[in-house]
This record gives structure tokens, C-alpha cells and sequence, in this order.
């Protein structure tokens, strides 16, 4: 058995995570499950989603972990430098889930948060 190309990077009781879990399971296609409370957040991947994305793509300013932060660490939040420190200290800030789509070639290869028409489309 091969090992899926595209993997999904979440925290299992997100609820965005499972309605992507459930999207791709209902549609077939096959990934691996990253999970960023037990595996923690992988660097050089967070480094390339910073590339991919942008700084604030990743980071999810509407959730509650973003509003319990102290205001001088959410002030200190300008660029990607800061973005990634504060992502790697609270894995809970990052937009969900993060896909890897690497056997998609028509889709963009990294994908921020759940949008079912947009990944309908790029199937």
C-alpha cells in the first residue's frame, strides 16, 4: 500500500477539520492525517506554507486562541518571522486545516481552511 500524497494538518477535534476529514473521505481521495497536537507543527512544512500563503493566511485571527493571547504578543504579530514564532509556540492559530495537495496538480499545492466549492472545483 502506498502512502497518500496529500495530507491534512489539524487538530482532530477541530470542526473545520472534520468536515474536511468527511469532504475527502465522501469524495475518495486518500491523505495522511497530521495531527498538530500530538505531532506538533512540523517547521520546514510551516516554513513553506509561510511561502505558499503568506503569514496571514495562516494566522486565524477569529478563533479564540488568537483572543487569549496577551495584546502585546497579537501586536507582535507584523511579518512572517514573528507569524512563525507565535504559530510554533500555539499550534491553535493556525487557519484549518492546512492540505498538502501534492497529487493534485490542478490545485493549488497548499491550501488554507475549508472551502467545499473551491475544492470541488479543483477535483
Amino acid at each position: 500500500m502506498t502512502t497518500p500524497s496529500t495530507t491534512l494538518y489539524g487538530i482532530p477535534n477541530c470542526d473545520t477539520v472534520k468536515r474536511a476529514r468527511a469532504w475527502l473521505d465522501d469524495h475518495d481521495i486518500a491523505y495522511g492525517f497530521h495531527d498538530f497536537k500530538k505531532q506538533g507543527v512540523p517547521e520546514a512544512e510551516l516554513d513553506r506554507w509561510l511561502a505558499a500563503l503568506g503569514w496571514e493566511t495562516l494566522v486565524n485571527r477569529r478563533g479564540t486562541t488568537w483572543r487569549k493571547l496577551d495584546d502585546a504578543t497579537r501586536e507582535s504579530v507584523v511579518d512572517a518571522a514573528s507569524a512563525r514564532a507565535v504559530l510554533l509556540a500555539n499550534p491553535s492559530l493556525i487557519k484549518r486545516p492546512v492540505v498538502d495537495w501534492r497529487q493534485k496538480a490542478r490545485q493549488a499545492d497548499i491550501t488554507a481552511g475549508f472551502d467545499a466549492e473551491q475544492w470541488a472545483r479543483s477535483l
